[in-house]
């Protein structure tokens, strides 16, 4: 069964945060909110969390991964940037957007696109994540909590452990979050293409 953990959404506490770190670190999947919706989510050095998410999503080999990462000196060791690329995504996080760029040497193989060697990489603001963020040192490997006969992402945590309690190792609840995904910019050509609208304004990426 999952763990279930009520949090403050503005001031999470630090012994439940501590908790959730621990529950990554043993190789746990978590659920959890974010500040467009709730994701899925494992440490990166975690190979079957990523085959757990992908069971749960019904998910193919041409899935983006997203590194959810602390700060954009966090981001910058896991993608490659050049200077008009790092001021866009500067200006836009942290925020609802994920962002698909060519991976550096430090993201395992394993979580990479297979045929573009690309990663998802994203800053959110959200209280609770940056804690979880601050207290691990590390991105969390994540991916929207869709459901494969679902519509919408998941919003409410009682229901996601009611759904998930057996296929996840523990929910993070600090009340409901947004219904949109982040909106998606794909950037691996060179020039940014929105590849999905979400909650975060698509129009300086267009």
């Amino acid at each position: 069964m999952a763990r279930y953990f009520d949090v403050h959404p503005v001031d999470p506490q630090p012994r439940a945060i501590g908790q959730v770190v621990d529950i990554l670190r043993g190789g746990g999947l978590i659920a959890y909110p974010t500040d467009s919706c709730f994701a899925l989510g494992c440490s990166l050095d975690n190979p079957e969390g990523k085959d757990r998410i992908r069971r749960i999503r019904h998910l193919d080999d041409k899935h983006h991964y997203t590194l959810v990462c602390a700060d954009f000196a966090q981001l910058g060791q896991f993608v490659q940037l050049d200077n008009s690329v790092f001021r866009a995504i500067k200006a836009a996080t942290p925020g609802p957007y994920t962002f698909i760029l060519p991976a550096t040497r430090e993201v395992p193989r394993r979580l990479l696109h297979p045929k573009k060697k690309t990663v998802g990489v994203r800053i959110p603001e959200h209280p609770v994540v940056r804690e979880l963020l601050s207290a691990l040192g590390e991105p969390i490997l994540s991916s929207t909590l869709i459901l494969p006969d679902d519509d919408d992402p998941m919003t409410e945590g009682w229901l996601i452990k009611d759904r998930l309690d057996h296929e996840i190792d523990a929910v993070i609840d600090s009340g409901e979050c947004g219904l949109e995904p982040t909106t998606v910019v794909d950037w691996s050509e060179g020039a940014p293409v929105v590849t999905r609208v979400g909650a975060g304004d698509p129009g300086p990426f267009e």
